[in-house]
């Protein structure tokens, strides 16, 4: 059974990565009679999400709430190498990513068309320029998407999120969304270290099933404000850690 799934994998990949290629293709040819702007990669990336990596990989997404219609700072626990073709097929943001996908044949091209920041989480000046550039590019009047866990969550308790980003939205006064994703299947989650072994892993199943949430959005001038109230809204089912009292957001499919 397992090779024929893996087929099944494969089949999918060949897929999406030919049709990304085509898609980067086109666009490109296209950019020589209208000029590239963010707002057409960001339509170029919905429309290949939602229409051919989305059904190609079967994945089956149960949406509450909408993105706002304002330039805001989202943040999301992470759960999956997934979780953006699943976000941004709503949303039209920047992703912050870290520097390891720039080494991942025709993904970072189309990352890095479509809308990326790079960073280093290694490197104190990457990160510091990030935070600038994420302050900027809202200034600007486009969206971030961040994960501040700093890597992938395996458990169902998320990982404390770091404050980083929360002092740029504070002191910037910048408004903070807060989204929640959770997939039903444990397979789902990036419990191999590599990526190709994952991919192969997860998408070896017929279907994937998602929960995305997006939530109120959280504004003013104090970080602590702003850091609790975001991990305390209603999409997260949240607690008080009793050793570290950090809080704790307990994601559940159910």
């Amino acid at each position: 059974m397992k090779p024929i799934l893996y087929s099944l994998a494969g089949v999918r990949a060949f897929l999406i990565f030919g049709g990304m290629a085509m898609y980067l293709i086109i666009y490109s040819i296209s950019c020589i009679f209208i000029k590239h702007t963010r707002e057409r990669a960001f339509k170029l990336r919905k429309h290949y999400l939602r229409y051919i990596c989305i059904p190609i990989l079967n994945i089956k997404i149960e949406k509450q709430g909408d993105p706002q219609s304002f330039p805001c700072l989202y943040v999301s626990n992470h759960r999956s190498f997934t979780d953006p073709i699943v976000l941004c097929s709503f949303l039209d943001a920047l992703v912050i990513a870290k520097a390891e996908v720039m080494n991942y044949p025709i993904i970072n091209k189309g990352a890095e068309l479509t809308g990326v920041i790079w960073v280093d989480r290694k490197d104190q000046s990457s990160r510091n320029d990030t935070r600038s550039k994420l302050v900027e590019t809202i200034k600007s009047g486009y969206n971030i998407l961040v994960y501040p866990e700093g890597t992938v969550g395996k458990d169902s308790s998320t990982l404390p999120f770091r404050k980083g980003t929360f002092l740029e939205a504070a002191e910037n006064e910048i408004a903070v969304i807060p989204v929640a994703i959770e997939y039903k299947s444990k397979k789902d989650l990036w419990v191999i270290g590599k990526f190709l072994p994952q991919y192969f892993f997860q998408f070896s199943k017929w279907q994937t099933n998602v929960k995305l949430a997006f939530g109120n959005p959280v504004t003013g001038n104090d970080v602590n404000t702003i850091y609790d109230e975001t991990l305390t809204g209603s999409i997260w089912k949240s607690k008080r850690c009793s050793r570290t009292g950090l809080m704790l957001l307990i994601t559940s499919y159910l």
